[in-house]
């Protein structure tokens, strides 16, 4: 094979992506449509509680376009991270979509699931056999951590996922997945150089947003040959550039030579961006060198509290003048009217939007500049009940509390819900941030192999 062609429809399965693209794309006769599921950037709530962070509705949307074309075409689909967080609930969710789908189309193909959460219990073991160590910024874990963890997944290599292929899986959806595998694991079945492949796929999991203009809801094309790849996006309105394919190379990275995964890292170091075309970039150069130890990246999240938050604004000068004072005010009545309860047993926050809401402690630009101002008073205590009867105490002192030189009485903020304190419910904190030892790059992920029609599902 001189090169694999490959389609990337949008940066998350469920963002959507122009339909005119999809089929320009389709035009160019992929062997791969890959796409990534989700990511851990929305936060640690949707990996602990089980639940995606994308639409249901809006995934199925993604997936009913890119199945059927898949099958018609019979070209290959891997899905990495299932479900937004790639745990066992997400891939189950992401696995019936499919299924409905299936039935709803009359569609016949082997599907392989690769699981990628972990029992607590084997990590506590290969915990105390020293196998963990800590991914900077994270210091290092205890048992106790481990333990308070709802649940734990490991960021899969490509080798399951060449496993899974190599059995004849026509659809791979897969746990939580390093995301450039997505892209990278068919062309390195077939023998493409792995620096390449990574690199390629690390810039299409997100698609089109390494286009100019950039979007993470429309779709890239990438040619992979054995010296260099192409990516291409698939809107007319849009271009590749090396700025604008370089600039991605850097996208969450700490080390621009250096992007670092499961049993390896991409070396950057000899790499070159080209215009190949008006829209197309061309790129070599990228090496994957392989680490002494192969390490599997840890994710995981612990139940912390419950939340309730009052969203509420002032456009009052004299108030925004004095609000630090009247924050701290509220919060001193807060300490003296629960004074029974511990340090431990609350957290009350207030976010002002309109002068460090964005950035907190790291704004550069001291002081309020703004005519008016959000405040949001947030409360994460260890009861729903609890977190509801501060945050109700703290909104209500504030809403009348008596600043200097106040002239209106009648109340301080403007609130535009009602009611005005907003359950938010569970929430959870990331407490596993760390690598992984193992001997075998396939042994913390298992495959389950089904042969799906409508209505039915075969093991194989």
């Amino acid at each position: 094979m001189d090169e694999l062609r490959i389609l990337s429809p949008t940066a998350i399965l469920g963002y959507g992506f122009p339909k005119d693209s999809f089929e320009r794309g389709l035009a160019k006769e992929p062997d791969l449509i890959g796409v990534d599921a989700g990511s851990s950037d929305p936060g640690p709530y949707y990996l602990g509680a089980g639940v995606s962070f994308t639409n249901r509705q809006a995934v199925k949307r993604d997936l009913k376009l890119i199945l059927t074309a898949a099958r018609e075409r019979d070209i290959k689909v891997v899905i990495g991270t299932a479900g937004g967080s790639g745990g066992t609930p997400h891939l189950q969710w992401c696995t019936e979509i499919v299924k409905e789908i299936v039935k709803e189309e009359t569609l016949h193909f082997k599907v392989a699931t690769i699981s990628a959460e972990q029992e607590q219990e084997d990590i506590l073991a290969r915990f105390d056999r020293g196998k963990l160590s800590a991914l900077a910024p994270a210091s290092e874990t205890t048992r106790e951590e481990l333990i308070a963890s709802s649940r734990i997944v490991a960021q899969m290599g490509v080798e399951p996922i060449i496993s899974a292929l190599e059995a004849g899986a026509e659809v791979v959806i897969a746990g939580r997945a390093y995301d450039p595998t997505v892209f990278a694991s068919l062309p390195i079945k077939e023998g493409f150089p792995a620096g390449l492949a990574l690199h390629m796929g690390k810039i299409m999991e997100c698609a089109s947003i390494a286009a100019d203009p950039g979007s993470g809801s429309d779709c890239m094309f990438g040619i992979l040959r054995e010296d260099h790849f192409l990516l291409e996006p698939l809107h007319l309105k849009r271009k590749c550039t090396t700025t604008s394919v370089a600039a991605h190379t850097l996208y969450e990275k700490t080390n621009p030579l250096e992007l670092h995964g499961p049993g390896g890292m991409i070396d950057l170091s000899a790499t070159e961006f080209e215009q190949h075309s008006e829209r197309v970039v061309k790129v070599k150069g990228s090496k994957f060198i392989e680490s002494e130890e192969y390490t599997l990246k840890l994710e995981g999240a612990k139940l912390v509290g419950y939340r309730t938050l009052s969203i509420a604004g002032t456009r009052d000068p004299i108030m925004i003048q004095e609000l630090d004072n009247i924050i701290e005010a509220v919060k001193i009545a807060v300490k003296d009217n629960f004074e029974d309860l511990k340090r431990e047993d609350y957290h009350l926050l207030f976010r002002v939007y309109g002068r460090d809401g964005v950035m907190g402690e790291l704004e550069p630009q001291q002081g309020i500049v703004a005519h008016e101002v959000g405040v949001i008073i947030e409360v994460v205590a260890k009861t729903q009940d609890l977190a509801d009867t501060i945050c109700s105490f703290a909104r209500s002192t504030m809403l009348h509390y008596g600043y200097p030189n106040r002239v209106a009485t009648a109340g301080n903020l403007a609130f535009p819900y009602s009611p005005s304190d907003l359950k938010a419910g569970e929430v959870y904190e990331f407490n596993l941030h760390h690598l992984l030892q193992v001997e075998d790059p396939e042994e913390l992920f298992p495959i389950d192999m089904e042969i799906v029609v409508p209505g039915k599902s075969y093991s194989v």
